[in-house]
C-alpha cells in the first residue's frame, strides 16, 4: 500500500554527490583532529583568551559548530547544483 511519494529515477549525479560529502568530511575531520590534539598535547592552550575575553576552547568549540551548519549548507547547495546539470532528461 505504501510506496514513494514521488517516483524516483537513476540518480546519475550520486558518485559526484558522495565524493563531495567525503571531501567535506575529511576537511571537517583534519579541522576536529586540530581541537582534538590541542586538546591532548596542549590544554593550557585553551585556556589563553581571544577574541577578548573567550577563551580559545569556547571560540574553536563554536567554530567547530558553525563550520559543521555552513557545511552542511554548502554541501546542500552544490549537490543541488550538481543534480540539475546531471540529471536532466
Amino acid at each position: 500500500m505504501h510506496g514513494p511519494a514521488a517516483k524516483l529515477d537513476e540518480d546519475f549525479a550520486a558518485k559526484k554527490k558522495s565524493n563531495l560529502g567525503l571531501i567535506l568530511f575529511f576537511i571537517y575531520l583534519l579541522i576536529y583532529s586540530g581541537f582534538v590534539f590541542i586538546g591532548l598535547y596542549n590544554p593550557e592552550l585553551f585556556g589563553e583568551h581571544v577574541l577578548g575575553k573567550q577563551n580559545l576552547a569556547i571560540v574553536y568549540g563554536f567554530g567547530l559548530i558553525i563550520l559543521a551548519i555552513v557545511m552542511g549548507f554548502v554541501y546542500n547547495l552544490m549537490c543541488t547544483s550538481i543534480e540539475i546539470k546531471m540529471n536532466k532528461k
